[in-house]
């Protein structure tokens, strides 16, 4: 009989599973499948990041999974934004700890052994605009916003009252030059992404003060 990590060596997606995937993988009952990744679990060649969510550990896989990548399957539809997605870009300075991504759905935090992930409703009619899809060197993907898009969703998730080029370059200490290079284009897909509120007022403000 096959252990789950064994299967799933052969059959998963680049190390990371679903529960459903495990059960279709062994043909057995409920009962067996939770016996067999609370097995995995407690040896530790299996982690679980969430509920019917697990990964092999990265001795098994020979590479750390990328967590970006992951944060796409622990909830979604999502994107990565705010910190996260600045810092990736190069646009704050500060390391960031937790992953942080943007859904429709309801904000939730999720504590794994692989970190910190955490999901912030922002009202959209459009969650993908300014948001591109992301090859990982394993070959997986995982959608990170445009970092305007990014401040926008940082303004609407930390409330803020930003409708200016200051603020984001004191507070988030943003290197004018990278805002001097935003385009018209993108400003008006994400004017029309965001419905009234702070995230399309900071857009207005921050446009006008670089007259674009």
């Amino acid at each position: 009989m096959q252990s789950i990590t064994e299967m799933a060596l052969e059959k998963s997606d680049r190390g990371i599973f679903t529960r459903t995937e495990a059960a279709a993988w062994s043909g057995g009952g409920a009962a067996r499948i939770d016996a067999l990744l609370k097995r995995a679990v407690a040896g530790g060649e299996v982690l679980r990041i969430r509920r019917t969510l697990y990964c092999l550990h990265d001795r098994y896989t020979h590479r750390r999974i990328d967590p970006f990548e992951l944060a796409q399957r622990i909830h979604g539809p999502s994107y990565i934004s705010l910190e996260s997605a600045l810092s990736l870009h190069g646009w704050i300075p500060e390391a960031v700890q937790a992953i942080t991504s943007v859904s429709f759905e309801r904000s939730r935090e999720f504590d794994t052994p692989l970190g910190l992930f955490t999901f912030t409703r922002v009202p959209q009619r459009t969650l993908f605009a300014g948001v591109a899809r992301k090859v990982t060197e394993g070959g997986g993907s995982y959608f990170l916003a445009h970092p305007l898009k990014a401040l926008a969703d940082y303004v609407h998730a930390r409330r803020l009252d930003w409708a200016a080029v200051a603020p984001v370059v004191q507070s988030l200490r943003v290197d004018e030059e990278l805002l001097a290079g935003l385009t018209a284009d993108l400003f008006d897909e994400l004017a029309a992404a965001y419905p009234a509120g702070r995230a399309r007022r900071f857009l207005a403000g921050l446009r006008r003060d670089l007259n674009v």
